[in-house]
């Protein structure tokens, strides 16, 4: 795969580690990104585009210097993409990527599909938002319905709470407010799905967040058959509806009586099965480069048990002990500065 050129719309981490993967089969990397070249991927890919992803000459003229191209996150326009000639190979697709960027559409989908949901409701101003909390009677979240990520852009709402100061605080005009759900785990879905609608379903993982930020996630992770099963069938539901291309997570919320309940999605790498790189005969890096560079699908058989941490700017000194213990692997972003709860790499152990 020598004479393939793989472009990357963005240049985070997970731009990085696609680039790394795409190096093992020989494929060249181009990122697009209006970040320089001294980010994350910048640091480690082939060629470097900058531009803001508006630019409609810059993608064009990048376009035709690719034979596929990946989104390294949910957020890019879905304009750029539309942009692209036919020839090219998109990942994950339009209508993905458009259905990703708002939480309602996610909310709709699983429900059009039959994928359970928690009650939610549409709010477009604080009339919404009164009416949707005297329906609901309890705890919930407000989340805006786009661009959110990391628990931002969300606030718990509580009865009795001043409704118009938190529709102010939340500064949108469109958001969702969710049922807040009583759940025990939350647990991520990843699977592979190639343009000719192959799909290959990595082992579960349960996922602790503090704050809204994933700290800490283990895989394989230890459920009943049913339960992995019902979650594998909810993401290839979405991925088929989806036409994705590449990689589909579903995050779902696993109850006291073992049902599950849907979360949300993300079409690309998840920072959930970072554990892949070290724990899976094929990473999901590896995955996602097989999936829109023509090659088979890989195998995604694990050896044991994974840990996978997450390093933010305030637990940033773990990078330096983590070198220290013989069976860990570090991964460093290569990130210029350090800000509290900006992701700076993470740290992978078996049991």
């Amino acid at each position: 795969m020598a004479n393939l050129k793989l472009g990357i719309i963005g240049s985070g981490q997970l731009g990085r580690m696609t680039v790394q993967a795409a190096s093992d089969y020989g494929i060249s990397c181009h990122i697009f990104s209006p970040d320089t070249e001294n980010s994350p991927a910048g640091q480690v890919c082939n060629a470097f585009t900058t531009g803001e992803y508006t630019d409609e000459k810059a993608l064009r003229e990048f376009y035709s210097m690719v034979d596929a191209v990946v989104c390294e996150f949910e957020n890019v326009p879905v304009t750029a993409l539309e942009l692209a000639p036919e020839k090219i190979l998109v990942s994950p697709g339009i209508k993905a990527l458009a259905t990703a960027q708002n939480r309602l559409e996610e909310k709709d989908t699983a429900r059009f599909l039959g994928i359970p949901t928690a009650p939610y409701w549409r709010v477009k101003s604080t009339d919404d938002l009164i009416n949707a909390m005297n329906l609901l009677n309890g705890e919930a979240i407000l989340k805006t319905a786009k661009f959110g990520y990391d628990g931002k852009g969300q606030i718990r709402a509580h009865m009795g709470d001043n409704f118009e100061s938190l529709w102010q605080q939340i500064n949108t005009e469109l958001a969702i407010l969710e049922t807040l759900v009583d759940f025990k785990n939350e647990i991520s879905i990843l699977i592979a799905r190639t343009i000719e609608g192959a799909i290959k379903c990595f082992p579960p993982t349960i996922n602790h967040h503090e704050n809204g930020i994933l700290v800490h996630s283990t895989a394989p992770a230890i459920l009943p058959s049913r339960i992995i099963e019902a979650g594998y069938n909810y993401a290839k539901l979405i991925a088929d509806h989806l036409e994705i291309v590449g990689l589909l997570t579903i995050e779902l919320f696993l109850l006291e009586e073992n049902t599950l309940v849907f979360n949300e999605i993300a079409p690309r790498p998840h920072n959930s099965f970072h554990w892949t790189i070290e724990g899976c005969k094929t990473s999901q890096f590896h995955q996602l480069v097989r999936c829109v560079s023509g090659l088979p699908l890989g195998d995604v058989s694990v050896d044991g048990r994974w840990h996978m941490e997450n390093i933010l700017g305030q637990t940033a000194a773990r990078i330096s002990s983590g070198y220290h213990a013989s069976g860990n692997y570090v991964h460093e972003y290569g990130k210029a500065e350090t800000k509290t709860n900006r992701k700076m790499g993470h740290i992978t152990w078996k049991e």
